[in-house]
């Protein structure tokens, strides 16, 4: 009989998260992936602004509420999802594009434990013309520096 060790390096996981359901099975997948090692996860909440070149400023603070009422609703079923499941978890809130603030912030992860293994976890999207067009895990799969694993 033969035993499986675990890798001697923590695991740290860094899992898109925006409530969909591709992100609640990423985060799932980053439960299950972190079993019987050490390390822990970080969940980051990217908040998008749309690509529009004159928004006000009384825009832009409504969008800057909007993203904190997001957040803190994200942050909550973050906190119920992995409630007696997994405990080693943080989560942040991020401004900018996806896939660039999600490899920020493995890098950030990765200079703040310089001897883990960093891993970004993400879900695949559900819309069949992100398949073709891109999408987060694409742009994520041509540019990380780091592995990725897209959950289906």
């Amino acid at each position: 009989m033969t035993t499986v060790t675990p890798p001697a390096t923590d695991l740290r996981l860094v899992v898109g998260f925006d409530g969909s359901p591709p992100a609640i099975r990423a985060l799932d997948a980053a439960v299950n992936l972190l079993q019987g090692r050490t390390g822990g996860i970080d969940v980051v909440y990217v908040a998008h602004l749309p690509s529009m070149a004159a928004l006000s400023p009384g825009a832009v603070s409504e969008l800057e509420i909007d993203f904190d009422d997001v957040e803190q609703e994200l942050r909550t079923m973050v906190g119920e999802r992995l409630s007696g499941r997994e405990e080693r978890w943080g989560f942040e809130r991020r401004q900018g594009l996806i896939a660039e603030e999600l490899l920020a912030a493995a890098k950030d992860t990765g200079t703040a434990h310089p001897d883990a293994t960093v891993v970004v976890v993400v879900g695949s999207s559900s819309l069949v013309a992100h398949r073709v067009v891109g999408s987060v895990a694409v742009a994520l799969a041509r540019h990380s520096p780091v592995p990725l694993v897209v959950v289906p």
